[in-house]
């Protein structure tokens, strides 16, 4: 059986139907992302399985337990790093990742073995000293993560993990977490910055009011709900009046040019394969070899707008 296992999941507050027959799986060793706008039905979700929440009906099996019913087992073997912060504002980072270890009965040599190698996986040692009342909302964010690989576990939920993080410190964290997942860790992922879910995230599931919209690999979700695609040609800057002038004679072709790099022309097209023909036989009227042409693809962003958009105009 799969870490996690979901079928016709419902759940309500009152009236309000917050997750609505949801059905999903999760495979041992992969990141999952679980994106949807405020108030999807993900927060829910994720409470259900981290047994903060009991179904109203359906089927959840988390690490082959069934719940609620098993809620116990499932909980002495998950990490759970939620949106509300839980820090320790009195201790210093060491002591921090020390006393969590101590809650999860580490004993106190391999605690000390556990919070060295922390320290260095997730950068953290100039900090071991520092009081967490001291650290920026990001370093904090980022020893409440580091903290919960004080215990071993087999499924970790990553509640928008790398907020407050900067550039350098969130990709640091992002690249931590893929490379424990590697090593056979399953990690169930949401986040709002969706650059973020398509470097890390091996499977990625749109929710949209209480239902799933769609699931697959950010690659698949960008081919088949990218929508408009932009094709990127380099000519010779002395070749651009001439190659414009043709092309801007054709309605069917949206045509930009980008003043900051000579010579660079930019068509945005949703449908890439008739626009490359025209292109083709535009430059062989024209007698004239272009330097590239090349199809940029969509970005997750552009996917989750497009689906978001789709099923809200549907629900209207």
């Amino acid at each position: 059986m799969n870490p996690i296992q979901v079928s016709d999941l419902l759940f309500s507050y009152g009236d309000r139907v917050a997750v609505n027959n949801v059905s999903f799986e999760v495979k041992k060793g992969e990141v999952f992302g679980f994106l949807g706008p405020n108030g999807a039905g993900k927060s829910t979700t994720i409470k259900i399985l981290t047994t903060l929440l009991a179904p109203k009906h359906g089927e959840v099996y988390v690490l082959g337990y069934k719940l609620p019913e098993e809620g116990k087992e499932v909980r002495k073997r998950i990490g759970v790093v939620l949106q509300e912060a839980s820090y320790e504002y009195s201790l210093n980072v060491e002591d921090s990742l020390d006393v969590y270890g101590l809650i999860w009965d580490i004993p106190r040599k391999e605690r000390r073995k556990k919070i060295n190698t922390l320290l260095a996986e997730f950068d953290l040692e100039e900090y071991r000293h520092t009081h967490i009342h001291d650290l920026s909302i990001g370093m904090k964010r980022r020893v409440q993560v580091a903290r919960e690989f004080m215990h071993d576990m087999d499924l970790l939920f990553l509640d928008e993990p790398t907020v407050g993080m900067d550039v350098i410190v969130r990709r640091r964290t992002l690249d931590t977490i893929k490379e424990l997942a590697s090593k056979g860790l399953t990690v169930f992922f949401t986040t709002h910055i969706l650059e973020e879910a398509d470097y890390i995230c091996d499977r990625i599931a749109v929710i949209n009011k209480g239902k799933i919209v769609a699931i697959d690999r950010s690659k698949n979700l960008k081919e088949l709900f990218g929508g408009i695609r932009t094709v990127d040609i380099r000519v010779d800057p002395d070749d651009l009046g001439f190659v414009l002038a043709e092309m801007r004679k054709l309605d069917s072709l949206s045509v930009n040019v980008d003043g900051d790099i000579p010579g660079r022309i930019q068509i945005a097209t949703d449908k890439p394969l008739k626009t490359f023909q025209i292109i083709t036989q535009t430059f062989e009227a024209l007698n004239i070899k272009p330097i590239s042409v090349s199809l940029e693809e969509p970005s997750l962003e552009q996917v989750f707008m497009n689906l978001v958009d789709k099923e809200n105009r549907v629900v209207r």
